[in-house]
Parts: structure tokens; C-alpha cells; sequence
């Protein structure tokens, strides 16, 4: 059985410290780049965490499918205004 890892409805895909969230053949996704690491009960997980909402037109340069970024304290919350950010454009 192939399992599909969704948020709020949209695909979430993670390569190392790299996260895409949405749906590639839509206009937009979010990248999300973990920057750091904590122990937390003995436990590692993303601290600093870079958040992007890009164009998905390959055609440009990577600098110029930033649409908006950001930098948030863990995880969820850059997730968390990732998915804000993805669908208030999507809605456009």
C-alpha cells in the first residue's frame, strides 16, 4: 500500500532537512528548510525553521519564485503559516 503523508488536505513531502507541502501542479507550494536542531527529551527536532511560499514555474530562478519567507521557532508553526500563506493564494 503506498502511503500519501497529507496536511490539511495536501501532499507533504520530506527530503533531509528539506519540506514541500502542496500540490506541485498548482501555481504555488511551500518549502520548508530546517536551519537547526534541539534535544528535547532526548528527542532531536527542528528548532529554526526557514518557510517559503514558491512559484511552481520552473522557468525561473529560484530567487525569483519567492513569493513571501519567513523564519519561525519550530515546526509546526512554520508549517502552520506555510498552509495560511498556500491557501490565502490559492483562493486568488
Amino acid at each position: 500500500m503506498d502511503t500519501k503523508v497529507t496536511y490539511k488536505g495536501l501532499p507533504l513531502v520530506r527530503n533531509n532537512n528539506e519540506i514541500y507541502y502542496g500540490d506541485p501542479s498548482k501555481e504555488s507550494i511551500v518549502y520548508l528548510n530546517i536551519v537547526s536542531h534541539k534535544q528535547v527529551d532526548g528527542q532531536e527536532i527542528a528548532d529554526k525553521v526557514q518557510v517559503a511560499l514558491i512559484s511552481t514555474d520552473t522557468s525561473l530562478d529560484f530567487l525569483q519564485r519567492i513569493k513571501k519567507q519567513g523564519v519561525r521557532e519550530g515546526l509546526y508553526d512554520a508549517l502552520d503559516v506555510g498552509a495560511v500563506w498556500l491557501q490565502s493564494t490559492l483562493r486568488e
